[in-house]
């Protein structure tokens, strides 16, 4: 199975244009962002987040499974003079994620239900998440049709409830539909700071 994701998003990357940007979740809200830390662009594709993190001073961690969108990553930030970004090609799965690593997590249009512990696990005390990707009440056909990767109404709320919520929209078909992200939900959420909780 492994294969044959690398395969297909391989496939997917090698013909994807670089001129990408960040998540519109990390760029509105830059503010929260540390001077300084450590980050995890999880899934980062193209990196395009990763590129903007380092720009803010942060160092980078970019995982993603395709060794394609990874080169094409380390290519660009080369290109741009960008020395804090590290490439690693994972299989992003629970146990791949160290504990109390990162200050900053951001991930976009990538979802699996099954690492949401792990996540907030891999936060350091006072961590910051930020998530951003499809929902099922999406009013296009953009991102996946497969439900089980699609966010259920206020899924991502329950998932990191253990965290503290800074910041959540998901407008879904609410109102005037034309205006806004109608497609996905974000998610800014802060790791409490275990020392005062204790």
């Amino acid at each position: 199975m492994t294969a044959q994701l690398t395969t297909k998003w391989d496939a997917f990357y090698r013909d994807s244009d670089l001129d990408c940007h960040a998540i519109d979740v990390l760029t509105q809200h830059q503010y929260l962002l540390p001077s300084q830390g450590h980050c995890l662009d999880l899934a980062c594709g193209l990196g395009a987040n990763s590129l903007f993190l380092a720009e803010c001073g942060l160092s980078v961690d970019a995982w993603d499974i395709s060794q394609v969108a990874l080169q094409k990553l380390q290519q660009r930030a080369e290109q741009q003079g960008v020395l804090s970004i590290h490439c690693r090609q994972v299989n992003i799965q629970a146990n791949c994620l160290p504990k109390n690593q990162y200050d900053v997590i951001v991930i976009s249009r990538f979802f699996d239900r099954s690492l949401s512990d792990a996540i907030i696990s891999a936060l350091k005390p006072k961590g910051i998440l930020f998530y951003q990707t499809f929902t099922r009440e999406k009013l296009d056909s953009t991102g996946p049709t497969n439900p089980d990767y699609l966010l259920m109404r206020n899924e991502l709320l329950r998932l990191f409830s253990p965290l503290t919520v800074v910041y959540y929209q998901e407008f879904a078909n609410l109102g005037e539909v034309s205006f806004a992200n109608r497609n996905e939900a974000m998610l800014i959420a802060q790791k409490p700071d275990m020392e005062l909780n204790s």
